[in-house]
């Protein structure tokens, strides 16, 4: 199974690119404070949140289980988490079928 995780990885690059710089500024910010994420282009420019304003934060909260502060930092967190976990694992799941049958046709 790693074996498949690691391929799928490879051919996803760009998966391997997103995960590892959000994986990595998530990791500094909760371990040492460490703020190395890109700030909002949106409000940057405007001064006005857009939707997406506060979505860090409360993944951050919903990794420390405080279901409270995810909802006040972005409520739409908890329904963007499940669809992106049920995107990626279906597309998991269908390159992982992909190389069984091509094992099996070989």
């Amino acid at each position: 199974m790693a074996y498949l995780v690691l391929k799928y990885l490879q051919i996803h690059w760009i998966y391997t690119i997103v995960i590892g710089y959000f994986g990595t500024a998530i990791a500094l910010y909760m371990l040492s404070d460490i703020h190395i994420l890109i700030p909002c282009l949106w409000k940057t420019i405007t001064g006005y949140e857009c939707p997406g304003c506060g979505m860090t934060t409360a993944f951050i909260a919903l990794l420390h289980m405080q279901w409270a502060d995810a909802w006040s930092a972005n409520p739409m967190i908890y329904a963007i988490v499940p669809v992106f976990m049920c995107l990626i694992l279906r597309d998991f799941w269908r390159f992982r079928n992909r190389q069984i049958d091509s094992l099996q046709n070989n």
